[in-house]
């Protein structure tokens, strides 16, 4: 008897746990937990946590293959928006259209081993560094969806450690690398056409993938989410967190200084074309390009509304402040007249084959953004 009651003991003493999870997190559908996360290290209530659907729903895209300028030119609509990376002489492009089927590519580039990110839900497109130190000790990590969200942001979870990481801020919230961050891979979110234009030699992911998502690349499967005054889903985020200060899926493009975050809405972007600027003592410029599509418009990514490309570099070259204008399509410094492209490489004048040094940014709708960093600085026109 004292032999079962010890038994019945033990068995409820492991469960707890498990009720006890399930109880923090949100979880409307009662999806089957299949985690063995350290749930007890954690940097956040677990209640702020969503189940939205089970583990591996979205595949990650691990390893691709990639193809050439011509079959990429005639895979892909020439407007589309893809995730550019550029290390060590070699680029590679991530459609968009892709990766709201998968959500995240376990790639390398240059010697790096990188992590492209996509959270249709926030407009959230983030490169990272896959490897990590953290607490003295070195991690080479591969990541998953793993289905659940917080502010409607992707959560995704590494499989070395299945410690959850926000996807929107590359931060570890719950597991043993929980408080870790991930380094920021500088990229830029432009058009397949624009990108072979600045890398002819680059490379752009195969659509063939062989998985179930592949008859889907090109379909939008959040139809008219992105439009100026609509919401984002209120199962997945607290509505009474939107900020006024913009419209909820006002898209922005955010810069980190030692002041913090400021951040500049593409409705002025777009307007003024060019934004000289100076943020926390750093001397930056934007650009814009009309063009580039939504991905998150028509069904038919090809019909779908043009919003264009907005790209983010240091202003300072070679220790000269250069001042940009916009004119007929194209950026000019105004100390020499040379002419830029949208990648901030110098096609023609006096510092022809200069380039632009990159500054980290990414692209966000305002209300992902401003819920994780309300503290901004907002640009005014």
């Amino acid at each position: 008897m004292k032999h079962i009651f010890f038994q019945i003991i033990t068995f409820l003493l492991f469960c707890i746990p498990f009720f006890s999870l399930n109880a923090q997190l949100k979880n409307p559908k009662n999806i089957p937990y299949k985690w063995e996360t350290d749930t007890l290290n954690k940097t956040l209530n677990l209640s702020e946590i969503t189940v939205a659907v089970p583990r591996n729903t979205f595949p990650a895209i691990d390893y691709p293959n990639f193809i050439g300028k011509t079959e990429g030119l005639n895979s892909f609509f020439k407007h589309e928006p893809v995730i550019s990376v550029y290390i060590k002489g070699e680029a590679k492009a991530y459609p968009l259209n892709m990766l709201t089927m998968h959500e995240i590519s376990n790639d390398s580039l240059g010697g790096i081993p990188i992590l492209p990110t996509y959270c249709p839900l926030c407009n959230s497109s983030m490169v990272y560094d896959r490897r990590l130190t953290h607490k003295g000790k070195e991690y080479l990590l591969d990541f998953e969806v793993s289905g659940m969200l917080r502010n409607s942001d992707m959560i995704m979870a590494d499989k070395q450690t299945e410690t959850w990481w926000q996807q929107l801020m590359g931060t570890g919230l719950v597991g043993v690398l929980a408080g870790a961050d991930l380094t920021i891979i500088p990229s830029m979110v432009i058009s397949v056409n624009d990108f072979f234009e600045r890398y002819p030699k680059g490379k752009i992911l195969s659509p063939k993938t062989g998985t179930n998502a592949q008859s889907s690349y090109g379909k939008n499967p959040y139809v008219n989410y992105d439009s100026k005054d609509n919401l984002p889903y209120d199962m997945y985020f607290d509505l009474e967190k939107l900020d006024s200060r913009l419209l909820p899926m006002e898209r922005i493009i955010d810069i980190k200084g030692t002041d913090g975050y400021k951040i500049y809405p593409f409705s002025i972007i777009a307007k003024k074309g060019v934004i000289n600027d100076v943020y926390s003592g750093k001397n930056i410029v934007i650009f814009y390009k009309e063009g580039t599509v939504s991905v998150l418009d028509s069904k038919d990514i090809s019909k779908s509304k043009a919003i264009g490309s907005a790209t983010v570099f240091s202003s300072i070259l070679e220790g000269k402040h250069l001042i940009f204008k916009k004119k007929n399509g194209v950026f000019i410094d105004t100390k020499t007249k040379s002419v830029w492209d949208i990648t901030g490489r110098c096609i023609d004048g006096k510092l022809k084959g200069k380039i632009l040094i990159p500054e980290a940014h990414s692209n966000h709708f305002a209300f992902a953004w401003l819920t994780f960093h309300p503290e901004s600085e907002i640009y005014k026109n």
